[in-house]
């Protein structure tokens, strides 16, 4: 009975290939419509040997006949296969087979940051490379991140989804419905399906790090997103009136409003993955935010391997300022402010060129913002010089947002070409030397 059973299984195996030829599959059709062109041109090159030049034009036209012919049948059983694999990108073909090879030999860029401005710059970034990290701060203990990290006791999932969806190659009903958020007073209100997605896959890979990965796979990303650790980490900011402040969401929104002297994070011993210092050695560039200096950038920088890593790297190492100052991290804070920062409070020691706007904000917005004690960051393009660092300013703000409701945000496209440009010229200049 054993042996019937696994001469079954080897004849089943044995024409399994052939299922293609099956009536009905559409594939036999376009597969004879090939062997027809062979045909043609196996015709085509005994004419070719012919005596006459009559022979020899009927030689290369029935080769040239056979070739249109193969082509159509070729294709037509390409697109059948795709059809099945994603029929809804069909016509793509050709456009993802060469935007894939195209990005394949982009710069290798290292981002460092979380939050809403690192996913706009990747948003801008994945046009010009797949080659792509984003090592994303996992501090975060505010709103649903912060509830699924207390309720479940993972990593907060909030700013790696972002990072996620920013990258994701794949089609927009998917990226709604991983930043779809449930309303309501249910035990989902306020949780996006993206938060609760990875918290699902994080329990099914028995690993967050494997859980990102998985869904990495599944939204087809341009590139990767790496939590820039894999301990449960607290951030605490001693204030210069001697108090201190424990936890993300507790700075930015603390009523003692006294400036930030020190940040650090408990543990202080928290170890980095082998992913994101692997990436930040093999990167070209490695850019700083845009985003909240002292909590979505500096996290990651107070852990002392990344810190070390960016410092030992060759890369080009890039600053990108924010536009408007934040209420509790940054308030009256200039351009040049943001640089010491991090050139004083991290072990980073070195930052090669700092990207500052100089767009004019509309007034209804900027009355706005200032209502809640923000202001525009001013570019004091002397004094960022006086750190050693390359100012490059321009005009890289967008309005994004309902009326009343707007915010202001880097503008992806415009930002990644100026970082794109920088790290070319700056590559070029160097291999010059």
């Amino acid at each position: 009975m054993g042996k019937k059973i696994k001469f079954k299984k080897k004849l089943s195996q044995f024409f399994k290939p052939f299922k293609w030829l099956y009536p009905g599959m559409g594939v036999k059709r376009w597969l004879s419509l090939s062997f027809v062109g062979i045909i043609f041109i196996v015709a085509g090159g005994q004419f070719l040997s012919g005596p006459t030049s009559l022979f020899r034009a009927v030689g290369i036209t029935y080769m040239f006949i056979g070739m249109v012919i193969i082509f159509l049948g070729v294709k037509r059983v390409i697109f059948i296969f795709l059809g099945v694999v994603s029929p809804q990108r069909q016509e793509e073909l050709v456009d993802l087979l060469y935007q894939k090879k195209h990005l394949e030999r982009g710069l290798r860029i290292a981002a460092i940051g979380g939050g809403t401005g690192l996913s706009v710059l990747l948003q801008g970034l994945k046009q010009y490379t797949s080659n792509l990290t984003a090592i994303v701060t996992v501090a975060d203990d505010g709103g649903s991140s912060g509830k699924l990290r207390e309720d479940f006791n993972i990593l907060p999932p909030g700013d790696i989804r972002n990072c996620l969806v920013a990258l994701a190659d794949t089609s927009p009903l998917m990226e709604e419905l991983f930043q779809y958020r449930f309303e309501g007073e249910s035990t989902l209100g306020g949780h996006s399906f993206g938060n609760i997605f990875l918290l699902a896959l994080s329990r099914v890979t028995k690993d967050f790090g494997e859980a990102v990965q998985a869904a990495s796979k599944i939204l087809a990303i341009r590139g990767r997103v790496l939590p820039s650790t894999l301990s449960k980490v607290r951030l605490i900011a001693e204030l210069k009136d001697g108090t201190s402040t424990s936890g993300e969401s507790n700075i930015t929104r603390r009523k003692n409003k006294s400036p930030i002297k020190r940040l650090y994070l408990d543990p202080a011993d928290c170890q980095p993955t082998e992913s994101s210092l692997e990436a930040i050695a093999n990167a070209d560039a490695i850019v700083l935010g845009p985003g909240s200096l002292y909590t979505s950038i500096m996290p990651n920088l107070l852990i002392g391997p990344i810190a070390a890593a960016v410092n030992n790297s060759t890369a080009i190492k890039l600053y990108v300022c924010n536009v408007m100052t934040q209420p509790g991290e940054t308030t009256n804070f200039k351009s040049s402010d943001h640089v010491k920062v991090l050139l004083h409070n991290t072990r980073l020691k070195k930052i090669d060129y700092a990207i500052i706007n100089n767009s004019n904000i509309p007034k209804a917005v900027e009355q706005r913002y200032r209502s809640e004690n923000a202001c525009r960051v001013e570019a004091d393009l002397d004094n960022i010089r006086g750190l050693g660092v390359m100012p490059i300013e321009d005009s890289f703000m967008t309005v994004s947002g309902m009326r009343d409701m707007e915010y202001l945000r880097h503008n992806p496209r415009r930002l990644a070409k100026s970082i794109i440009d920088i790290i070319s010229i700056a590559k070029s200049e160097a291999a010059h030397r």
